[in-house]
């Protein structure tokens, strides 16, 4: 354990070692790292609450102070303790570096435990080291997936569960989230050229330009029309629609546009991680079998109609950096993944749960998360505007304010 202060904020670093495969599958251990983030004076009695982040494949954020980032911190500290967790393979928990010169078959299996029933069981093994009896979560976008694997895995352990991004399904089959997330992301898109009209031309002479090899991206290869369409990843968020436009009223021609566009993408080889198991996250009990590219609407023989998060075979082959995982991949999509939840335990909980459900997400729709609401009887959606989709951020500190206050019954 190390102690840092910084401005306004004392930083406790925790690292524990945990089994690569906790179902006793051999021997293998990695590191997992922890920030636990204080005000001066704060104490170990108070009640501690675990941050599980968006992702798969996204670190926890990184406090700093004046103002408070991330946004909702100051709320946090106000009743908690902080527990900010790098999921594995993220940040300075252990790296996926050790995948170097394994085989596709056994960087398939090695990435098997990378999650949410995996992260899950590592935090209970820290909630043990540190100590805690019970400790509340807060859970953003993929981190509301974990959430729900802890209230399902080990709701003794939790006193209270608060979800921003939605709350997954439980057992509905892959191809039903997927067709359903493109209708959304159909539906978006018509709006955004509703409010921008000029954006349609923009894009189909976006498109026309990529068939023609003229723009590249950082890595030096050509942008491709259909990763182009991909930036309506961006749809559903606060501000996405306005990032849109602005990246298309600009000039394809200018130098820097391939960076601009870059920083839309949702899969690159910035996070491998983000894109291997991405698809697997809402398996529960199933295999994924390239959900997106089989269930796509023929509507998107239309140029301009946008893609968001949709994993495709082609974002493996056409970015450099993640092309040497294409064959790891297409195990994975055939792998049979085991169940996350379990519907008994959840309509038995007595645990405290809110949950900001964003009208308007594409991701984790509202059918959705209200469904998994009426299954757990103590958990209270709360639809909402606000969407600040993008795995590190949580719900401004309003947002956050009014989820402490529906688990503790004032609102």
């Amino acid at each position: 354990m190390h102690t840092e202060t910084i401005p306004g904020l004392v930083l406790i670093e925790h690292e524990i070692e945990v089994p690569l495969d906790h179902r006793g599958g051999g021997p293998e251990t990695l590191t997992v790292f922890a920030r636990e983030v204080r005000r001066p004076g704060d104490r170990d009695d108070r009640d501690a609450l675990l941050f599980l982040q968006g992702g798969p494949g996204g670190e926890s954020p990184r406090p700093i102070d004046l103002p408070m980032v991330p946004g909702w911190l100051e709320r946090a500290l106000e009743d908690y303790r902080l527990i900010l967790l790098d999921q594995r393979g993220t940040g300075r928990s252990t790296p996926l570096t050790a995948m170097t010169g394994m085989s596709p078959q056994e960087q398939a299996d090695h990435l098997a435990h990378f999650r949410a029933d995996s992260i899950v069981e590592d935090a209970e093994l820290l909630r043990v080291s540190l100590g805690i009896e019970r400790w509340s979560l807060l859970g953003q976008s993929f981190g509301g997936f974990c959430s729900l694997r802890y209230l399902s895995a080990h709701p003794e352990s939790l006193r209270e569960v608060m979800f921003t991004g939605g709350v997954p399904p439980v057992g509905l089959p892959v191809d039903e989230i997927y067709a359903a997330t493109f209708a959304r992301t159909i539906e978006l898109t018509e709006r955004h050229y509703a409010r921008f009209p000029r954006d349609r031309d923009r894009m189909r002479a976006l498109v026309e330009r990529c068939d023609a090899g003229e723009i590249r991206l950082p890595h030096g290869g050509p942008l491709s029309a259909r990763q182009a369409r991909s930036i309506g990843n961006r749809l559903g968020m606060t501000g996405g629609s306005e990032q849109i436009h602005y990246l298309l009223e600009r000039d394809p021609a200018g130098l820097g546009f391939g960076h601009e566009v870059a920083s839309l993408l949702p899969f690159s080889g910035h996070s491998p991680l983000y894109v291997l198991v991405h698809e697997a996250c809402y398996a529960d009990g199933q295999a994924t079998r390239w959900a997106s590219a089989r269930v796509q609407p023929a509507a998107y023989e239309d140029p301009t109609l946008l893609t968001a998060e949709h994993l495709f075979p082609w974002h493996l082959t056409e970015d450099p950096l993640l092309a040497p995982f294409a064959e790891t991949a297409d195990l994975l999509a055939e792998r049979e993944w085991p169940s996350l939840y379990d519907p008994s335990v959840l309509a038995a909980v007595d645990v405290p749960c809110a949950a900001a459900v964003y009208y308007d997400d594409p991701y984790v729709l509202r059918e959705h998360s209200l469904a998994t609401a009426d299954l757990v009887p103590t958990l209270r959606p709360w639809i909402t505007n606000a969407h600040l989709h993008n795995g590190v951020q949580v719900a401004p500190e309003e947002v956050l304010d009014r989820l402490i206050g529906m688990v503790r019954g004032r609102v």
